[in-house]
């Protein structure tokens, strides 16, 4: 059968998901499978766009295709690409808090992170009064508005931030290959199509052990209900970075994480689960980013995560979830951060937050219903736009 490869490759990725050493508890293996759901459908996507020679950007992942503990506050588009042809990148600049580009030489393994050949943001090339914009990557010599492809180059990822998602807009971007334009690809035959499905299969099985992994590089080595000081992003990011650790919580526990506010444009934390993806951000508040929380008088943001409802405006919702990820992002950085601008963390009795949070905005089941609302809207307009 054409797709006897990708069948197996779903029964052993089951496997991997009932096998997982975090599961606990019906809850941990219902989020998993629905996460395998979300990896099959990515897989399937990515094998299907895997072009280097007709490119175009794709998802790569999404409320319903969750990967690497995706930010909530990103669209992420990525392109296959080959080192030894150019190809130019065309769009207009939306108004979102940060527009990055980074070439990878190879994809996410269980084993190894993929070099970043370049990484930029939008700063760096030259944007037209109306936003739109077009640069170029290829093998010949860096200039103005064009990036060298280095030898390896196999992967453009582009990031689209948004700090404010109610009144950010979207922008545009598309690639081409500039020998293909104009022309197409055969069409696939049967042999062609079976060698998809077997790619499929094999994206699908190194999505799901890669991001099992790799919380246990870079996170869970670390002492439960505390976070790192700030650091470069893992994977070349050079103007993002970020704080992270892992929480274990009580029912009558809460962490506040307090952090100063920065004046980079985009600054913003969120949750994950043992899966390492983000929790529902779209139905709860898991997440919120500078423009999006209560910014204390003293100039701090304190994030309260907990299960019970504490009635503040800055609650973050762990949904159930005793266990999970933390993580803080910075980007578009103008300098390097330092311990200073990093979180302290403290874990207390729910009852005990009046008295820890001077500041406390209360916030009424009414006045969060309308948060979550405007999250819902939010999200359905960014993903169609």
């Amino acid at each position: 059968m054409l797709t006897e490869s990708f069948a197996a490759a779903i029964a052993e990725a089951e496997k991997i998901i009932t096998d997982a050493p975090h599961v606990r508890t019906e809850l941990d293996l219902s989020e998993g499978y629905e996460y395998l759901a979300g990896s099959i459908r990515a897989s399937l996507q990515m094998a299907w766009a895997y072009s280097r020679d007709f490119p175009y950007f794709t998802q790569s992942t999404g409320p319903y295709t969750k990967m690497g503990l995706d930010n909530p506050d990103t669209l992420y588009f990525h392109a296959y690409i080959r080192e030894d042809a150019e190809y130019v990148v065309s769009g207009r600049r939306g108004s979102t808090a940060d527009l990055s580009f980074q070439v990878l030489n190879g994809d996410y393994s269980p084993v190894d992170v993929p070099d970043s050949l370049a990484a930029f943001d939008d700063r760096e090339i030259d944007i037209a009064a109306d936003g739109t914009f077009e640069i170029r990557f290829g093998p010949g010599k860096a200039g103005p508005n064009y990036f060298h492809l280095g030898e390896g180059s196999a992967m453009l990822i582009v990031r689209e931030v948004y700090s404010d998602w109610t009144s950010e807009e979207r922008g545009m971007i598309r690639i081409r290959r500039v020998d293909t334009t104009g022309s197409a690809p055969p069409v696939a035959g049967k042999d062609a199509l079976a060698k998809r499905y077997g790619v499929a299969g094999k994206m699908l099985i190194g999505r799901l052990r890669t991001f099992l992994a790799f919380p246990n590089w870079f996170y869970l080595k670390l002492p439960v209900n505390t976070m790192t000081e700030p650091r470069s992003t893992p994977g070349g990011l050079t103007t993002q970075f970020s704080s992270v650790g892992h929480y274990d919580l009580a029912d009558d526990q809460a962490m506040i994480i307090t952090v100063p506010a920065s004046e980079a444009p985009y600054q913003g934390f969120q949750l994950g689960s043992m899966w390492y993806i983000s929790l529902d951000y779209i139905n709860h508040q898991t997440s919120l980013t500078a423009d999006q929380a209560q910014i204390d008088p003293d100039g701090k943001i304190r994030f309260v995560v907990t299960e019970r409802n504490p009635g503040l405006a800055n609650w973050i919702e762990t949904t159930g979830h005793t266990r999970g990820y933390l993580q803080i992002r910075w980007q578009r950085l103008s300098r390097d951060l330092k311990p200073e601008d990093g979180p302290e963390v403290e874990v207390v009795p729910v009852a005990e937050l009046p008295q820890r949070l001077p500041f406390h905005a209360e916030i009424t089941p009414e006045q969060y219903a309308q948060r979550i609302a405007a999250r819902q809207a939010a999200v359905a307009t960014r993903m169609v736009g």
